[in-house]
């Protein structure tokens, strides 16, 4: 007897109306002309894929992968070490007291966290005050309003997003298993590559993907600590759909970033199934 849909319905329509028309009406807009008072004409035209190919268009969207690239890599770096010492922990306490302080900037605005970082980084800021009082730096010190200042925000708003998903991990990790490794005489860099590290890699996928793909499109933090002087592809939508009024080429870039997302997805995931046939094999 098959299943009633009925209780699927409400997801079904949820996907229909609110995910699949909105990337079809993108896409469909991508390929129309703008119009010239106000929204789009509907004639056929590739020339807003074309503009895209164009250095300005290009170079944005490379130094906007770079610099997710470079989010992706500072945050594993510091959120991987940090979920597997809460996994680690012996105490309950600690490790809620740990997971509270990592989901508490949950709790504020992600505007209001990102203009308090402004207002310690600015000119004559707390930091800058620090540094000349320890007798560093002079008067062309300049933390805001670089392409460092924006990855710094950047980092700090996906890095709780990187030890959720690594200290996930690390929890079902029988720790009786490198202990063995540790047993039959592997040292502690060796059991960390070679048993910890694959084991616990689907919560670092996870993290990589959860890092990487929103980091394009956080134009919000590269606006207030870039000073529009740091332009990536968030930026540029933004500027295309809100600025320049330009709706069918602010759409070819949209499917340009939901194209990237889509690689990067496939990419991830493609690393995670080899991961496990390769667990698969050894078992």
């Amino acid at each position: 007897m098959k299943k009633s849909i009925l209780p699927l319905l409400p997801m079904y329509l949820f996907t229909l109306l609110l995910v699949i028309a909105p990337l079809l009406y993108l896409i469909v807009i991508s390929f129309m002309e703008k119009g010239e008072v106000w929204g789009v004409d509907s004639a056929f035209t590739l020339a807003n894929y074309a503009r895209i190919a164009e250095p300005a268009y290009l170079n944005t969207i490379l130094f906007s992968l770079g610099m997710s690239a470079a989010v992706t890599a500072a945050t594993a770096a510091v959120g991987y070490p940090f979920g597997l010492f809460m996994s680690r922990l012996k105490s309950d306490r600690a490790k809620s007291v740990l997971m509270t302080l990592v989901i508490l900037p949950f709790w504020t605005n992600a505007l209001v966290r990102i203009y308090g970082f402004i207002i310690l980084l600015r000119g004559n800021g707390l930091l800058y005050k620090l540094l000349h009082l320890l007798g560093y730096g002079g008067d062309s010190i300049a933390f805001l309003y670089t392409p460092q200042a924006v990855a710094f925000g950047m980092i700090y708003a996906l890095l709780p997003f990187m030890i959720l998903s690594v200290y996930s991990s690390c929890e079902r990790l029988d720790r009786s298993v490198p202990e063995a490794a540790r047993d039959l005489g592997a040292g502690k860099i060796k059991t960390f590559l070679t048993v910890t590290l694959p084991l616990t890699a689907d919560g670092l996928i996870s993290g990589i993907t959860l890092v990487f793909i929103p980091s394009m499109g956080l134009f919000f933090i590269s606006d207030l600590m870039g000073g529009g002087k740091v332009v990536i592809l968030g930026n540029l939508i933004k500027n295309q759909l809100l600025t320049s009024r330009d709706f069918p080429f602010g759409a070819a870039l949209s499917v340009v970033m939901l194209a990237l997302m889509v690689v990067c997805l496939a990419v991830t995931g493609r690393m995670g199934k080899r991961r496990k046939h390769e667990s698969e094999a050894k078992n």
